[in-house]
């Protein structure tokens, strides 16, 4: 079975502190997927201390975002509402944490962690549909993480969200040219 990696569809990055572009779509969009393919569901989720050296406020470029434990690292709830498998449904089994080292800006989920301790880039199949946000940040950087460890990426365009549009088909086009299959090009 392929699995969906969702990547960072919490609420800081839908209707937060970094709201994106097309997120509430994308959130949609992968809930959709998920109801009508046979995937096994892999999110990710910035899960940062306050004292991220990612922040503004301690020297980095983004404002504060996902602080564990807050609103605003929570998963949007349509994937636990919408989804129809339960066992596509978030749970600390199925949830990979990234950016918990406020020294490192973990933008790839590649190494995210789940309650177990198992790393994304350990259990991911060897197909994968990703999906998230924010497609020029996150979404990119996990899907050249798995691509560097020789899994085929499929990337959903309709379930991605983004900063700039700009910048969004710029990731998009850089990633097509390394072999990654756009599925929905042309939708947003």
């Amino acid at each position: 079975m392929d699995d969906l990696v969702i990547v960072d569809c919490q609420y800081d990055f839908i209707d937060g502190t970094l709201a994106c572009g097309h997120s509430h779509e994308a959130v949609k969009e992968l809930v959709d997927f998920m109801n009508s393919h046979e995937v096994r569901a892999l999110y990710t989720s910035d899960w940062h201390s306050e004292t991220n050296g990612s922040f503004k406020v301690n020297g980095g470029i983004w404002p504060v975002h996902c602080v564990a434990g807050t609103k605003g690292a929570e998963l949007d709830p349509a994937f636990t509402k919408d989804v129809k498998n339960p066992a596509n449904r978030p749970s600390p089994k199925n949830r990979f944490l990234k950016g918990r080292d406020d020294k490192v800006e973990e933008y790839s989920a590649f190494h995210g962690r789940n309650e177990e301790g198992k790393a994304l880039g350990d259990v991911a199949s060897s197909h994968v549909y990703v999906g998230g946000i924010a497609s020029e940040y996150c979404v990119k950087e996990t899907v050249l993480s798995l691509l560097a460890s020789g899994r085929t990426v499929t990337v959903l365009v309709k379930g991605l969200g983004y900063v700039s549009e700009e910048d969004h088909r710029k990731a998009l086009n850089e990633l097509e040219k390394m072999g990654v299959v756009l599925e929905g090009q042309g939708q947003v």
